[in-house]
């Protein structure tokens, strides 16, 4: 189900710990898969439960927990905003509504046509200082998001 490469790269985390505690490397072990696939179907995180030789149950409560993992299909750029009361506060929920419209998508959680980019509304991204903040693919904070900036954003992605 996953490459080789991939494997191998959980197995560096393994590596990271003691044989009684493998369990501590699925965050990373689920990561790498995602990273590989693009999301990570129930198939997917059941498989790297066994490889890790955990429970699926115990794989599965972490990816249905946290909000980086994508477990359906998203588009080649994930945008998470933050709406939180902080956030929401400092323009976060505008920020989102600004993001969908441009975006030509329906609600959060939803795609563009051309597949480019999915809209979900994060938790907390611990920046409520910089608000309104955007996440781009786990990876990518952007802060003060102003229109502007979104649109300039949106064309360095283009």
């Amino acid at each position: 189900m996953l490459s080789l490469e991939s494997l191998k790269q959980i197995d560096v985390e393994l590596a990271k710990y003691p044989a009684d505690c493998r369990r501590s490397a699925i965050m990373s072990a689920l990561r790498i898969a995602q990273t590989e696939l693009g999301w990570l179907s129930t198939d997917t995180i059941e498989f790297v439960a066994s490889y890790i030789k955990i429970p699926a149950t115990q794989a599965l409560e972490v990816a249905t927990f946290y909000g980086m993992y994508n477990l359906k299909p998203v588009g080649k750029y994930k945008l998470a905003v933050c709406t939180n009361l902080p956030c929401a506060l400092r323009g976060g929920v505008a920020t989102a509504e600004y993001l969908l419209g441009k975006l030509n998508i329906a609600k959060l959680g939803g795609t563009s046509a051309d597949g480019k980019f999915t809209v979900v509304e994060a938790e907390c991204l611990g920046a409520c200082g910089d608000a309104p903040v955007l996440l781009v693919n786990n990876h990518k904070m952007c802060s003060f998001m102003s229109p502007e900036a979104i649109d300039k954003k949106l064309a360095e992605l283009i």
